[in-house]
């Protein structure tokens, strides 16, 4: 309890209202220190000074977007972001439910009915009229200046340690997308950005869908990155969950592109911020 008690006094301070009666470090969050408070609560604290912005205009898009979405998403109701890092923070209540990892997503029987809820969720999300809702402008995401910066980075940190033929197959993943006018044919939408496994949550005991996390990554961008993370349940679910989003049909170039690119993605993070076990896992099928 002691190494929580500067987070607990940072919301105290603010919410001297809020007994904290148990508190639990959840130490998975890369960019932020998680404490579950009463069992009830989540409290995250950016470990970054670039966290912090981000962590604030996060706030932002959650309470803008409440009314909009189909699924439980986080509802910042605490929140403290003139404090500096250690003590800046957004709070909300935990959403029920277990991640849709792989093996609780092959115990679903009615996976039509998981892609429903899905395809519903992220066509909600992409339709999210964002810049009318917030007041100040959104990054952009996806550009071609970012992917080529992007893979200038891979080239330059990750290549080193990579076989020869990891590295001609990375290339030709990349070079032969790049200079695509089609790669950049989207109109930007609000994504989620990190649409990954361990941030869809589900109630294992009905298969249903119980809420969305994580949109620490949350920018306009393209529709198809979203996609792209739920190839993880297979090809034919996402064809599924595409009878529900049926725009998703145009994305299929795009989404096999960015899906090759998500385990480097992990690798550039674990160099970049010197977290050893991101860069092995990212690096695992590379070396």
């Amino acid at each position: 309890m002691e190494e929580m008690r500067p987070f607990i006094q940072a919301i105290q301070a603010i919410y001297p209202e809020l007994a904290v009666e148990t508190a639990v470090f959840n130490q998975e969050g890369q960019y932020n220190t998680v404490l579950i408070v009463n069992d009830a609560l989540i409290f995250r604290f950016p470990r970054y000074e670039g966290g912090l912005e981000q962590l604030a205009l996060e706030s932002k898009i959650l309470t803008a977007v409440q009314p909009h979405l189909p699924l439980p998403v986080p509802d910042p109701i605490y929140q403290q972001f003139a404090a500096p890092v250690g003590e800046a923070f957004m709070g909300y209540r935990r959403i029920p439910g277990e991640p849709l990892y792989p093996p609780a997503f092959h115990k679903i029987v009615d996976k039509v009915a998981l892609a429903a809820q899905i395809g519903r969720f992220l066509q909600a999300l992409h339709s999210v009229p964002i810049r009318d809702l917030i007041d100040e402008p959104l990054p952009v995401s996806d550009t071609e200046e970012e992917w080529w910066d992007v893979y200038g980075r891979i080239q330059t940190k990750l290549f080193p340690y990579m076989r020869l033929d990891a590295c001609q197959q990375v290339a030709h993943h990349f070079e032969s997308v790049l200079d695509d006018p089609e790669q950049y044919n989207f109109e930007p939408v609000l994504r989620h950005g990190d649409f990954g496994t361990g941030n869809l949550l589900h109630t294992p005991q009905t298969g249903q869908m119980s809420g969305i996390i994580d949109f620490g990554f949350t920018v306009l961008g393209d529709p198809a990155f979203d996609v792209a993370g739920l190839l993880t349940y297979g090809e034919p679910f996402v064809q599924e969950v595409a009878r529900h989003y049926p725009a998703i049909a145009q994305f299929w170039p795009r989404i096999w592109f960015y899906r090759g690119t998500f385990a480097l993605f992990e690798a550039l993070y674990g160099i970049e911020n010197g977290d050893d076990e991101a860069f092995q896992r990212g690096m695992a099928h590379y070396v």
